[in-house]
């Protein structure tokens, strides 16, 4: 399985193989919002800056901003949780992903958080 990494927004990124930076939200965020019912994805083509708002992700609870973790170009959005936006509520961290980015920079990664320090910010969170 890819390395994955983690925001402060509590999105999560991970790199394939074919060089694309898979982008969704975590399993915290998802139990946050609650049962989610609308999801809006950026356009494929689309560059995006780290940090600017490109999704929404609504539940019956609130509506949530999904920031780019880096910059780069949209490449692919996942049309079934669009189509079917419980996906994300079964797995956020899968199937449940958002789109995918062609990065800019790729050592961006770096400044991200990888798990333990993801867990240990939820704690600080909690």
């Amino acid at each position: 399985m890819p390395h994955m990494f983690y925001t402060k927004d509590h999105e999560w990124v991970s790199v394939g193989d074919d060089g694309l930076a898979t982008v969704g939200i975590t399993d915290h965020a998802q139990q946050a919002l609650g049962d989610i019912v609308f999801v809006e994805l950026p356009e494929p083509g689309r560059n995006v800056a780290k940090g600017e708002a490109c999704a929404v992700v609504e539940s019956v609870k609130a509506a949530s901003d999904v920031y780019a973790p880096l910059s780069g170009t949209v490449a692919e959005v996942n049309q079934a949780i669009v189509d079917d936006p419980a996906k994300v509520n079964g797995a956020p961290e899968g199937d449940g992903w958002f789109f995918k980015l062609r990065l800019e920079d790729p050592a961006g990664l770096t400044k991200l958080l990888d798990r333990a320090a993801y867990d240990k910010l939820l704690e600080t969170e909690a």
